[in-house]
């Protein structure tokens, strides 16, 4: 096993909050793909933690791409989805993809690991891609 990428990030879960108060749908729309506002959608308790936790999961997948969100990367191309058994991941299009595509030696796959809390007012998440021979 490789590994390709580590990303990291702690964002505050109020300034999540002010964002969706003073932007409403504009903000929403332009970082979060329609599956993860859904989810959101479904916990009106905890909406702003749900948001938060997946926009620090976007700020740690561009860490771990050594891209930040800037070179064709953009917030809606990394979207965390859960798998069946609930675990968290990534699953990425547009320019993340490409990047992760250039970062993946030939004959590998590239997995991405996700970790994601929350404990108000702070969420946090972690990435790490990794390649494992085909």
């Amino acid at each position: 096993m490789l590994v390709l990428g580590l990303g990291n990030d702690l964002t505050n879960i109020d300034r999540i909050a002010a964002s969706i108060e003073r932007f409403g749908d504009r903000f929403i729309n332009r970082i979060f793909t329609p599956v993860e506002i859904a989810k959101a959608d479904r916990r009106p308790m905890t909406r702003a933690g749900t948001f938060a936790k997946r926009w620090a999961a976007k700020e740690a997948c561009a860490k771990a791409l050594g891209t930040g969100i800037r070179g064709g990367v953009f917030f809606t191309n990394m979207g965390v989805v859960n798998l069946p058994s609930g675990a968290p991941t990534l699953v990425l299009t547009g320019g993340a993809a490409e990047r992760l595509a250039k970062l993946t030696p030939a004959g590998h796959s590239a997995e991405i690991h996700l970790t994601i809390t929350d404990d108000h007012p702070w969420a946090q998440a972690i990435v790490l891609i990794t390649a494992r021979p085909e």
